[in-house]
């Protein structure tokens, strides 16, 4: 009996002392082992703390932990494509760990020259590569790419606040220069910080080539005394007066109506004006309306002063028609569109009962 208990003695301190020489690195226990890897699109009811991924099999549910490797994509909103390889969880729960970007989508250029900052809360509208973000002043659509700067914020998800930097890209879309957590505000810009404009996308009509570059940006809404080539802008500081010439993108706020927010980037010309480089409206989210464009109608009218950047009030002779903007392809004739000028708009009904404006002729 005595000498079994020397023997266990002995064996015990030969385990410490093996245990002891042996290197560390022999010696790690893998955390999580990966049993799957497994692709898929974001479904939206995925929260910062569990991931529903829609794969050929059905939805997966799969936990995020603070552990789980997110730099290779961190932007888990419906409809992204992601890769994830998973690990069984003493909890019965799939775990994530390490999220990976699907198929990168086509580079644009985007101007950081002149970058704004907005907060606001994402919406669980965005999709894919397109944020939108409720701020104070109203909803933004904003792309995010490859080049965006997370290392402030661990992952978006929609329904969290965020503070995105941005700058205009060549798509006429925002694009996110950089994100952080932050807390639900608005937009900022001002003629001292050469800050630039936010917004969403239009296509029409086209700037000049060889635009001027943007040397600042400041936000307010239109005033009473704008015209057609000349915009007054009603800001903090008092109003500006701002020339609309051919080197003016006007694709993102054609409407000038008195009380349209806008954010403006320009720069001083050698007239001693200001003038617009961009002028970028903030427009509503809806959802999308399927428009028949292969039976049209054309109706002339003159801007009324309720329009904003989503709906154009037409004054005709048989009363004020409502047309939605988001289907506009071409504008020709005027940059932008101001209280009393006429149009002649093409236009085709959508699901939703509006008429959707196609293209507009100034008159």
């Amino acid at each position: 009996m005595k000498r079994k208990r020397i023997m266990e003695t002995v064996i015990a301190l030969c385990l410490a002392i093996g245990l002891f020489l042996i290197p560390d690195m022999q010696i790690t226990v893998r955390a999580a082992q990966v049993i799957a890897t497994v692709t898929g699109t974001v479904v939206s009811d995925t929260t910062p703390t569990l991931l529903y991924l829609s794969t050929k099999d059905g939805v997966m549910q799969i936990k995020l932990d603070s552990g789980t490797d997110v730099s290779e994509c961190k932007l888990l909103l419906p409809d992204k494509n992601v890769t994830v390889s998973v690990s069984h969880g003493s909890d019965g729960y799939l775990h994530a760990v390490k999220i990976s970007d699907g198929p990168e989508t086509p580079k644009v250029s985007v101007d950081t020259s002149s970058p704004v900052t907005v907060t606001g809360t994402l919406d669980k509208k965005s999709r894919g590569d397109l944020l939108y973000l409720n701020t104070a002043q109203g909803t933004m659509e904003i792309r995010f790419d490859s080049t965006t700067d997370l290392s402030k914020v661990r992952m978006l998800v929609a329904g969290q606040s965020y503070s995105i930097k941005c700058g205009r890209g060549s798509d006429a879309y925002m694009h996110a220069l950089s994100i952080t957590d932050g807390v639900t505000g608005g937009v900022s810009g001002n003629s001292s910080s050469n800050s630039s404009g936010t917004s969403s996308s239009s296509t029409t009509p086209a700037p000049a080539k060889n635009a001027p570059a943007a040397t600042a940006a400041v936000l307010g809404t239109v005033a009473g005394s704008t015209k057609e080539g000349l915009l007054y802008l009603s800001t903090s500081s008092g109003e500006m007066q701002f020339v609309i010439d051919a080197y003016t993108d006007t694709r993102n706020g054609l409407v000038l109506v008195p009380d349209n927010q806008l954010i403006i980037s320009y720069y001083r010309g050698s007239d001693a004006y200001m003038h617009a480089v961009t002028v970028m409206g903030i427009k509503g989210v809806d959802a999308p309306a399927q428009v028949d464009t292969s039976s049209t109608a054309l109706v002339g009218g003159t801007v009324g002063g309720k329009s904003t950047q989503d709906i154009l009030y037409l004054e005709t002779q048989y009363g004020v028609m409502e047309i939605k903007l988001d289907t506009l392809q071409s504008v020709s004739g005027c940059k932008a569109f101001v209280v009393g000028k006429w149009l002649n708009v093409s236009c085709a009904r959508g699901s939703d009962a509006y008429m959707h404006a196609v293209s507009i002729t100034a008159g």
